[in-house]
This record gives C-alpha cells, structure tokens and sequence, in this order.
C-alpha cells in the first residue's frame, strides 16, 4: 500500500523556501530538519524565486 502524499501549507513552504534562499543551510540541511526530498525543496525554492516578479509590483503599488 502506497504511503498518502503529505499536503504541506503555503506557509510552510514560503518559510523552507526563504531558508533556501538565503543560503545559510544546504538544501539537504533544510530536508532533513523538515523531513521533506531535497528535490521539494529545490522546487520550492525555484516558485519563490519565479513568483518574485508577480509580487514586487503589487507591492509598489501598495507604497504609493
């Protein structure tokens, strides 16, 4: 019997991503201290860098 896919919240995932990002741990670090695939957090990782551009503009819009 197959294991059941944990669903992770946006939350959790804009977090692990940031700690990607910022480049303190490895992302093998970041999966093992999350118990997650290196490979989610890589993609992870590679959506906030992708979505940055959507964001930054509606919050300029916000400043002004």
């Amino acid at each position: 019997m197959a294991a059941k896919r944990k669903r992770h919240k946006p939350e959790f995932k804009a977090q692990v991503a940031l700690e990607a990002y910022k480049g303190n741990k490895t992302i093998n670090q970041l999966a093992s201290e999350h118990e997650i695939a290196a490979v989610q957090v890589s993609q992870w990782k590679r959506q906030l860098l992708q979505g940055i551009p959507e964001v930054l503009p509606r919050i300029s819009q916000h400043t002004h």
